[in-house]
């Protein structure tokens, strides 16, 4: 299966960031844990109700993160499907809470709804036909009819396309569709998060990683030997260097940084985030892997407190 497993980004302060995508977005709170390499920091994943790959969207909260700038070299913006017929709920939506946002818009002959979380992340809604027809997890005060279903894709800045898009074909399995503009459009065979559209842009200035930028682009990869797979070919045929696998409790990764310079992660689907709390229970606790567990009650102590009973039961 071809296509996105999740997008982290960073963020600033926790309760705000978990307000806006569980409140605003409706997106489920589908785990609450630390990052593994910094555990005095939550990592916070939203999704759809199971999680599954393709509609994770992860944070790193830090409540005094400086403003990330957008450029070559990052992710310019992440896209969201919804039912084509749901933007007109959207627009309302939006203008009736205040989020910043443009008019609609068409890329590809889709439209298009863009608009920036509280951090200033560049984000959009994609209406696209058929959705209507996936179920969708009703969260508070959004109607399931029209629940985001998961991502639509990523679009990439780069200085130069080629070689990226070598990576994405030759490796992701994703396909070159079509060209407008200075954007190429790619896609796998997932049916969420199989979009990656990659802007050309020479001479802008590079991004600077910080609050309301992508840290890493994660594809999928069925288990531990698609994921070997992967890595030879980055290795033996695209030059790249890839770390050792790390076990992320609910994947296992290997990253790298891709030619255009954005930070690339293949993830496995398996095991899932059911692995250490059943599905309906999902967000509700603290969950940290085992070789943190003894540090639990210092980790608790430094992390901001964060209610999340009353929207992820």
């Amino acid at each position: 299966m071809s296509g996105i497993h999740h997008v982290t980004a960073i963020a600033g302060p926790a309760l705000r960031n978990f307000d806006f995508y569980t409140r605003a977005l409706g997106l489920r709170f589908v785990k609450k844990t630390v990052n593994f390499d910094d555990p005095g920091t939550y990592h916070f994943y939203y999704g759809d109700e199971a999680g599954k790959p393709g509609t994770i969207l992860t944070f790193f909260p830090w409540e005094h993160a400086a403003p990330g700038r957008g450029g070559v070299g990052q992710t310019q913006q992440t896209a969201f499907r919804v039912p084509a017929k749901s933007l007109g709920y959207w627009t309302h939506r939006f203008v009736a809470q205040g989020i910043a946002h443009e008019a609609l818009e068409k890329r590809f002959g889709e439209s298009v709804l863009p608009f920036t979380d509280p951090d200033g992340m560049s984000l959009a809604l994609v209406g696209v036909p058929g959705a209507e027809d996936e179920a969708g997890w009703s969260n508070g005060d959004i109607p399931a009819e029209h629940a985001i279903r998961g991502f639509h894709g990523v679009t990439l800045l780069l200085e130069k396309a080629e070689k990226t898009s070598a990576i994405l074909t030759d490796v992701f399995g994703f396909k070159e569709v079509a060209r407008e503009g200075s954007i190429i459009r790619l896609t796998g065979d997932a049916r969420e998060g199989a979009v990656v559209d990659i802007y050309e842009a020479g001479g802008f200035l590079p991004g600077r990683q910080g609050r309301g930028s992508v840290h890493h682009v994660a594809f999928r990869a069925k288990d531990d030997a698609e994921q070997a797979e992967m890595s030879r070919k980055l290795v033996e045929v695209h030059g790249q260097h890839v770390t050792e696998q790390k076990d992320r409790n609910y994947f296992r990764s290997v990253y790298f940084r891709e030619p255009g310079g954005v930070l690339f992660e293949i993830a496995t689907d398996d095991p899932g985030f059911a692995v250490d709390e059943p599905v309906e229970q999902l967000g509700q606790n603290l969950k940290l892997p085992a070789f943190l567990e003894k540090h639990r009650s210092d980790i608790e102590r430094v992390l901001p407190p964060l209610t999340t009973n009353e929207v992820t039961a």
